[in-house]
């Protein structure tokens, strides 16, 4: 795959309909573009996401793919994925600028009340799990100077992996191939941004390797923003003399962040770089160490047998301090404002994949067991020692918690002839989860407790294959959500666990269509569309959410519905021109009684009809640029979202916004030096607008602004040997 070649897939999928159908149809006119960057033949992508190889425009499912050079490209900052992701219809990535929560992740609307981290869309890299059994995932372990690919599935057939999987991304180290290449990149910009990445990748014999390593320092585009992060990671690829393959991957991250918390409107209007007083009159911040080891075993029994066990494991360590007041401590029951966990996690994965025939037509079953643990320590301090705030005082919480997973899975893939192909399969989920309470105390008594969940996850759908230019596709399936640890963590009244807490279901559907330009007369162009509808029931909805302690509670149903769009064109050799659009209408159906604060929900319930917070009802992106692979390159970028919701009861909303971003870059090729300069802006006319929001914050600060207008200056240079 070339440097710069991004396979933008998107597809359409029928699963209900809205109004506004004839703005869908001007809209469907808009070009979306992954395309070719050089007119060279390139080499055929094979993805994984269904577990079968196929070509992204084979897949019968909504699913994208991304190679690592475009994530790399266009002189981004690399700071995280955010600011890779937008052209991907359907997902919204959305950079908080604050690396003490990390980025904000969205799928259909699935994961967009999470406060921090990643919550109902699955994560992987290099088929190891980055989401843990709880449903609750990590991203800033993923080393972005390393990224082979990336792969994003949506609709149905993601609840073939399980809890949480409202969506599922999985990250690609690349492989090592050839004589060893040493290479180095540089970014300095707006804000104090200074990264370094180092990079080794080569083979040897029957070992590929990629060894990577980089530091990312910031100061902040908000005051109390700073965050140094340290990370590394290596892939070993070993072809064995039985043909056998063993893939072995490790990685470890050190980040120290400052934590400027949300804004109120009045301070976001009126001083959009500021933060809270609380965040400096309690200094707070977040530090986070993880290791992590895994495992890939891929033997081939035979030319229709294949047999592949993954095993990982890995530790976490996190301490965050909180603007939990003094006061609100001195209840006995309160669990203290900083918080400190210790988790050790690992699991495995046995997979059998076997291609044969049924009635003499072609079949490929896949049938595994997938088993994921996950130990931690969860204890809380109160915020102060005396007078003096911002430090670990005494112990108000210490517990042993710990979940798992098991889950057999079986997938088939029956081809009945050459256009058309039947897919199913069904997973088992069962999650365990138990708490043992060590801090008894006073009125503070004995919290343990155990709960379990489990539920059958069936999925199925057709495809049709009329021509080499059209694929049709239509899926539906089961998927379900448990509450993670960090949602069961706290009550609304008393300590321990929420066991209360019931996970969601969910039921989906989509339909969709591919298409591509087949005739040498007519320009490279791909296409895709997809319509889907989710409805849930037992939706995790925030209960109350105060100096960034979060409960929850169960609310009714609700529904999500929408249209992604998407295609590619190559106008001519180096162009390249991109755009995706989505519509997403996410709502309540039933009304619930919502947090108990009078001043965020007069109501006293949230009612029906009301929209779901933190999703966007439309995003349009598009770039166009020209890229030869030596030489000048350019290109300009644009990105509209439109208003997000902060609230259930919708009382206030980040407005929509439209942001430019252009870049410039020089490349070259000087025997065996290749060396890479760029510069880029973003927020080119210096936009003020809300890049991501606070779902339901209690004291009505859900604004983190996005930066101003900002620059980056990026320089690569590697080496082959």
């Amino acid at each position: 795959m070339t440097a710069l070649h991004k396979q933008n897939r998107s597809e359409i999928t029928v699963a209900g309909f809205f109004p506004r159908s004839a703005f869908f149809v001007l809209v469907s006119t808009a070009w979306a573009v992954s395309a070719p960057a050089s007119a060279q033949t390139l080499a055929p992508v094979a993805i994984t996401a269904t577990r079968t190889e196929l070509a992204p425009f084979d897949v019968p499912a909504s699913v994208d793919v991304i190679d690592g050079e475009s994530i790399r490209g266009d002189g981004r900052a690399q700071v995280n994925l955010a600011d890779s992701l937008s052209l991907l219809p359907g997902l919204l990535a959305r950079d908080r600028l604050n690396q003490a929560q990390d980025m904000q992740l969205s799928v259909r609307g699935f994961g967009a009340r999470s406060t921090f981290g990643v919550r109902g869309v699955r994560l992987y890299v290099d088929g190891i799990p980055a989401t843990m059994p709880d449903g609750q995932g990590q991203l800033s372990h993923i080393d972005l100077a390393s990224i082979g690919r990336l792969e994003l599935l949506r609709g149905p057939f993601s609840v073939l992996y399980g809890n949480s999987s409202g969506g599922v991304l999985q990250v690609f180290t690349q492989e090592g191939d050839g004589p060893l290449v040493l290479g180095s990149s540089l970014a300095t910009g707006s804000y104090g941004l200074r990264r370094l990445d180092l990079k080794a990748s080569g083979s040897a014999g029957s070992l590929g390797y990629v060894l990577s390593a980089g530091q990312l320092n910031l100061e902040g585009f908000r005051e109390h923003s700073a965050a140094k992060r340290e990370a590394g990671n290596v892939r070993l690829d070993w072809t064995l003399s039985d043909d056998s393959r063993l893939t072995l991957v490790a990685n470890t991250l050190t980040l120290d962040a400052q934590d400027p918390l949300g804004l109120s409107r009045t301070q976001f209007n009126t001083s959009p770089r500021s933060v809270d007083p609380s965040a400096i009159t309690f200094n707070t911040r977040k530090t986070v160490t993880q290791q992590q080891l895994g495992a890939v075993y891929e033997y081939p029994i035979s030319a229709d047998h294949q047999l592949r066990l993954m095993l990982y494991g890995g530790q976490r360590e996190t301490t965050q301090f909180q603007a939990i007041p003094v006061a609100a401590q001195g209840n006995s029951l309160h669990p203290g404002g900083v918080i400190g966990l210790a988790r050790s996690y690992g699991g495995l994965d046995v997979r059998w994949t076997s291609r044969t025939t049924l009635a003499g037509l072609p079949l490929e079953v896949v049938g595994g067991l997938a088993y994921d643990t996950l130990r931690e320590q969860r204890r809380g301090w109160q915020n102060f020692q005396g007078s003096v705030l911002g430090v670990q005082g005494a112990l108000r919480r210490d517990e042993n918690n710990s979940a798992n997973n098991l889950d057999p899975y079986l997938q088939a893939n029956l081809k009945l002839d050459a256009r058309w192909t039947v897919n199913a399969g069904v997973r088992r989920s069962l999650v365990r989860f138990n708490s043992d309470d060590n801090y008894i105390v006073g009125v503070n008594g004995n919290d343990s407790g155990s709960v379990r969940y489990s539920a059958i996850l069936p999925a199925g759908g057709v495809a049709y294959s009329p021509s080499d230019q059209w694929r049709f596709y239509g899926s539906a399936g089961r998927g379900f959500e448990t509450p993670t640890f960090n949602e069961l963590a706290y009550r609304l009244a008393g300590t321990g666990l929420n066991f209360a807490l019931q996970p969601s279901r969910s039921n989906n559907v989509e339909a969709g269509v591919k298409w591509r330009s087949k005739t040498a007369a007519m320009p490279r162009m791909e296409a895709t569309a997809a319509l889907f509808q989710t409805t849930t029931k037992n939706e995790i909805v925030t209960q109350s959410n105060v100096g960034g302690r979060s409960t929850f509670q169960n609310a009714g149903a609700t529904r999500r519905r929408g249209l992604e769009l998407a295609g590619s064109v190559t106008p001519q050799t180096h162009w390249l021109a991109q755009a995706s659009y989505t519509l997403l209408d996410a709502q309540y159906v039933d009304s619930f009684v919502c947090p108990v604060n009078a001043s965020l929900c007069p109501a006293g319930q949230v009612a029906a009809g009301n929209r779901l917070p933190g999703i966007a009802r439309h995003a349009l992106a598009a770039s166009v640029g020209w890229r030869p692979p030596a030489g000048w390159r350019a290109g300009l970028d644009a990105r509209y979202l439109g208003k997000v919701l902060v609230n259930d009861i919708n009382s206030d909303a980040a407005g929509s916004f439209t942001t430019l971003g252009v870049h410039v870059g020089y490349a070259a090729d000087i025997d065996r030096w290749k060396l890479v300069a760029t510069a880029r802006i973003d927020n080119l006319t210096g936009r003020r607008y809300a890049g991501s929001i606070i779902v339901n914050e209690g004291n009505g600060r859900y604004f983190e602004p996005a930066a101003a207008r900002n620059h980056v200056l990026g320089v690569s240079a590697s080496y082959r040997f």
